[in-house]
């Protein structure tokens, strides 16, 4: 595994930075996310992980993630900045998925960057450092070919008006006859001759940059309407028309392509799940499948112990509600 033996510590937030630290889990690193005691299990990226739930308004939980933290290469903490310090440490039609632009991509996988190029930087200065990702600048860094395009014909004069947004009839979304919905990328030349052709229609009548974008748009959308997304999805199966089918959640992992490749995976309570990526000559990912979701707590005594704490130490901070052992219950809800 590409990060065995690399040891990261997650205090316990929501979205870019459980996403961050999956992505550390799935590629072998020992991953450990800190949970409040009593907290109400929201996160669902944790397979891979191990869980110690600590009291934070209680200073023996204050030094046992000084102590964690001391063994670990990576501390990923979500709080604005100065939270970190008083705990003792320190830190200065379909539309697309709302967050992925911002908590995923911009925020949990930028980050995640960040961290391997420190962890690479280690290396060659054994200095560490402190990565400071933040969601709108990494939204904005992922954006940068829209600033630097914008010399580029595929933007319109506003919203609605690019190539991208539906300001053309040949990049879109178009509904089907059994209401689903079938996408259209045709934007090279080759790609759009291909799509006039399936749909028989004469490119002279038809050209590609039409002076009536709109009117274009509806009559494609009538001509979408009189197939089912099976039909459209066979006539346009394995040519270069750019043109593929709207899957659900449910759908995607049983796409002929995504079957070949194994992109998604089953993983013990049967439910779908991605497939980490990228993939690696030498290295292939944990899927985790031995992995359900980490109950908050689950983990405790077995970190502690790890960490140099006794049986009767550890039994102690239990005991008087310093470390919550187990979070089974809520971690049903």
């Amino acid at each position: 595994m590409a990060l065995r033996g690399i040891k990261v510590i997650e205090m316990a937030g929501l979205a870019p930075g459980p996403f961050c630290g999956m992505i550390f889990a799935d590629f072998g690193a020992s991953v450990i996310r800190v949970d409040k005691t009593n907290a109400v299990p929201l996160d669902r990226l944790s397979r891979g992980k191990r869980s110690i739930a600590l009291n934070l308004k209680n200073p023996e939980a204050v030094a046992v993630i000084k102590k964690l933290t001391n063994q670990a290469d990576i501390l990923i903490e979500p709080y604005r900045p100065g939270i970190l310090s008083m705990l003792g440490g320190s830190s200065t039609t379909p539309e697309p998925p709302l967050n992925l632009l911002a908590d995923f991509a911009g925020g949990g996988l930028l980050c995640s960057l960040g961290i391997l190029m420190a962890l690479f930087e280690r290396t060659k200065t054994g200095l560490g450092q402190i990565i400071d990702a933040s969601m709108s600048e990494g939204a904005a860094y992922v954006g940068s070919w829209l600033y630097k395009s914008r010399d580029l014909p595929v933007w319109g004069e506003s919203r609605g008006k690019t190539w991208f947004d539906g300001g053309t009839h040949f990049y879109g979304v178009y509904e089907t006859k059994d209401n689903k919905f079938m996408s259209v990328g045709a934007i090279e030349g080759q790609f759009y001759k291909l799509f006039l052709e399936k749909l028989d229609l004469n490119p002279n009548d038809w050209p590609q940059f039409s002076e009536s974008p709109e009117v274009r748009r509806r009559e494609l959308a009538n001509i979408f309407k009189t197939k089912n997304q099976d039909e459209w999805t066979q006539l346009f199966n394995g040519l270069d028309g750019c043109v593929l089918p709207v899957l659900s959640l449910d759908e995607a992992p049983s796409n002929p392509h995504n079957k070949y490749r194994e992109n998604f995976f089953k993983n013990l309570d049967g439910l779908w799940e991605p497939t980490p990526a990228p993939r690696m000559s030498n290295h292939t990912p944990v899927k985790n499948v031995d992995f359900l979701e980490t109950h908050v707590g689950k983990h405790s005594k077995e970190i502690l112990l790890e960490i140099g704490y006794t049986e009767n130490e550890a039994d102690k901070m239990i005991l008087e509600g310093v470390v919550d052992e187990s979070n089974t219950l809520k971690s049903n809800l």
